[in-house]
């Protein structure tokens, strides 16, 4: 079968992929479809990235750029690398000490993983929220407190004061917790609470990128709105990456999506890779690759 790059990406895609009739994932709103139009602002690009994990070549060669203040969905089935592929955008996989990043990783042109370049302040300019929320056990103001006091900068008390409040604003937060924000733990927050928490510690040390692994996988359906509308406003300011595997989400939510897969080498390990990465609502409706097709539909994954 004879391939030929996607226009968006660059990433090649079968010309002649067969088409499949199955259910489809509809687009439930278009509060993205401006940022769609708008010409391609790069802020992060991977060429032929690899990851290892000891010998293990773990993801191979993904090819993709990220657009500046628009949502980007990660999605696909177990082991298909996705996350280890959000975890290189700020060099979280460094933190493994079996880990190895082969390739390239750009954040406006500079290689991440040059060796005059500091993971912690690629941290700090590449914020993320984990799966579950993680909250310090200490005061709510504590913990969002808890980055720009260790990032070497000095606050008066008003500043720090004023970012922290800024922060639970921009988390959506603040006026469920403004009444105890000093004195109340963050253990003490329900979990959809703790979630918007953790963003909202993330975003208190300004990075320009914020990275979401599965942020509402252990929320209710309420708490889960609640972050999916956080995230259409965090975009207006920031970068979002997140990485999930509820399709319908990736389509509420995201302007450009990628589909990884897993697949098995030589020697029967899965390793991942990226098949198919578009516009939201192009890979949803119409997608060039059949395995997108066939998992979109829910025909394996």
């Amino acid at each position: 079968m004879t391939t030929s790059p996607n226009p968006t990406t660059g990433v090649g895609v079968p010309t002649s992929a067969p088409k499949t009739e199955g259910p489809r994932i509809t687009l439930e709103h278009e509060e993205h479809a401006g940022r769609e139009r708008a010409p391609m602002d790069v802020i992060v690009r991977t060429e032929d990235l690899d990851v290892y994990y000891g010998d293990f070549w773990a993801v191979r060669k993904v090819t993709m750029d990220v657009a500046r203040n628009q949502i980007t969905a990660l999605i696909g089935p177990s082991g298909c690398g996705k996350s280890t592929v959000l975890r290189c955008f700020n060099r979280m996989n460094d933190l493994i000490p079996t880990a190895r990043v082969e390739g390239h990783v750009t954040y406006h042109g500079q290689d991440l993983y040059a060796k005059n370049v500091d993971p912690v302040e690629v941290r700090r300019q590449v914020g993320m929220v984990f799966q579950r929320p993680n909250p310090f056990p200490k005061t709510i103001f504590e913990n969002v407190a808890y980055g720009p006091k260790v990032s070497g900068v000095k606050y008066s008390k008003n500043d720090l004061d004023d970012l922290v409040v800024d922060a639970l604003k921009g988390a959506a937060l603040w006026e469920e917790v403004k009444a105890e924000y000093k004195t109340k733990s963050g253990l003490a927050l329900s979990g959809g609470q703790q979630q918007r928490l953790c963003i909202a510690r993330a975003i208190a040390t300004e990075p320009e990128i914020i990275l979401m692994d599965e942020p509402c996988s252990a929320l209710d359906p309420i708490a889960t709105a609640l972050i999916e509308d956080l995230m259409q406003d965090l975009v207006q300011k920031y970068t979002v990456i997140i990485v999930t595997h509820n399709m319908q989400q990736a389509a509420r939510v995201s302007d450009r999506t990628a589909f990884f897969t897993a697949n098995l080498d030589d020697r029967g390990q899965r390793f991942g890779e990226l098949v198919e990465y578009d516009y939201t609502s192009k890979l949803f409706s119409n997608p060039d690759d059949s395995r997108t097709e066939d998992y979109i539909s829910g025909r394996f994954g």
